[in-house]
Formats: structure tokens, C-alpha cells, sequence
């Protein structure tokens, strides 16, 4: 069977799937295709644009229920569960991408494109959509790279300094960044942590939008 490039990120992902990011290299790949090493220099340059490739294949995948007639808050809560969901499918890859490929979203991508349609829709600005919807994107990518490498669990389970603790802690099952960090220790649910995200975002956008319609207002008096 002929190597292309689909075929090739098709595999490279499974592998990453597997075994991380770092254990992905050309060598493996090609075995795993059963190529020639050197015969997939003629379809992508380096791992680097391998890993590009895959993220951009997984990016096209994205898929989310189309709500149309639905709250604009509920649309986004759900756009971003279903975001959460497609990176929880391939974390290591998700999680390389949100620490290394910084412009692993693209203009054209669907979870982008439905985005920036569901702030507009909610009454932004034209000229400010781009600038919410950025914001929207850092902070859930932000909490989704700790929920992946177990940050947001240790941080979870961290208790405020205080009479009872003096600035001590019960030490975590799994050091920050491990595979699988903070399994089996007891902690919020990560489920309802999300919702809770998600609530802080939609309450503050709520805000913004409603003073920024009073100040309009309030200019035409």
C-alpha cells in the first residue's frame, strides 16, 4: 500500500496514543508502516512536521452538537465539553500540543469557526470577537494542559495555609506532570470542576456584555 500523508499521521497517531509523544521517532514510524525510514522524507520533512500534521488532522475531526436556537451560554458550555472530550481521546497529544504548538488552532478550524459564531451571536462587538474568543480558548486550554498532566489535581488537593495545617500539606500519590498523576488519591471531581470553569467564564462574559450594552446606552442620552 502506498504511503501518504493521512496514512502517515494516521500511524504516527496511534502511536502516540500508545506510547506519548516522545516515543514517537521516523524509525518507528516507518516499521509501524512497514516503509523505509528514508522513504518518508518524501512525504514529510521531520517528526516536528509530523506531529503538526497529527494535530492538524485531529483539529479537522472536531465535531460538537449545532444548537442553534439555544442560549448562546449554553452553546459554548457545550462546544467546550466537546472540546475537552475530543482531548481526552488523545491526551498525550493534546497535552504536547497545548505546550508546544501554539498555533495548533487555526482560523479556519472548526471549533474555532464555531467559537467565534457562538460570542458573536451572544452580542459581542465584531471588532472584539477575536480578542473573547482568544481569551475563551487560553483559559480552557489552560485548565485542560493541569487537568492532563495532573496539575489541577495536586493544586486541588492542596490546603490553604491555616492554624489547623501551618502551611503544611499531605503529600500527592504522583509527583506534577506524570502519567496518570493524582490517580487513586481523593479529590474534587474533575467533571464538576469543569462545569465550574466553564460557569466563571459565561458569568464574566454575561458581565461584560451587559455593561458594554449599558454603556452604549447610556452614550445615546
Amino acid at each position: 500500500m502506498p504511503l501518504t500523508e493521512a496514512g502517515i499521521y494516521a500511524a504516527a497517531l496511534r502511536l502516540i496514543d500508545e506510547d506519548g509523544v516522545e516515543a514517537l521517532t521516523m524509525r518507528k514510524l516507518a516499521t509501524v508502516l512497514d516503509a523505509n525510514p528514508m522513504s518518508l522524507y518524501h512525504h514529510v520533512p521531520n517528526k516536528e512536521a509530523v506531529l503538526r500534521g497529527v494535530t492538524r488532522m485531529v483539529g479537522a475531526q472536531f465535531r460538537t452538537v449545532t444548537l442553534e436556537d439555544a442560549p448562546w451560554q449554553e452553546r459554548i458550555r457545550l462546544l467546550a465539553t466537546d472540546f475537552r472530550t475530543l482531548a481526552h481521546r488523545h491526551p498525550e497529544l493534546m497535552a504536547y500540543s497545548f505546550s508546544h504548538q501554539p498555533d495548533f488552532i487555526q482560523h479556519d478550524d472548526p471549533f474555532w469557526t464555531a467559537l467565534t459564531g457562538i460570542v458573536a451571536a451572544a452580542g459581542a462587538p465584531p471588532s472584539e470577537v477575536p480578542e473573547i474568543a482568544a481569551l475563551i480558548v487560553a483559559v480552557v486550554i489552560g485548565v485542560l494542559a493541569a487537568e492532563l498532566n495532573g496539575s489541577l489535581h495536586q493544586w486541588a488537593n492542596l490546603k490553604p495555609p491555616g492554624p489547623e495545617t501551618d502551611g503544611r500539606h499531605e503529600p500527592s500519590d504522583a509527583a506534577p506532570g506524570s502519567r496518570g498523576a493524582g490517580a487513586g488519591t481523593a479529590g474534587p471531581d474533575p467533571d464538576r470542576m469543569f462545569r465550574l470553569v466553564m460557569d466563571t467564564l459565561i458569568t464574566g462574559l454575561e458581565s461584560r456584555l451587559t455593561a458594554g450594552r449599558d454603556g452604549q446606552d447610556a452614550g445615546r442620552r
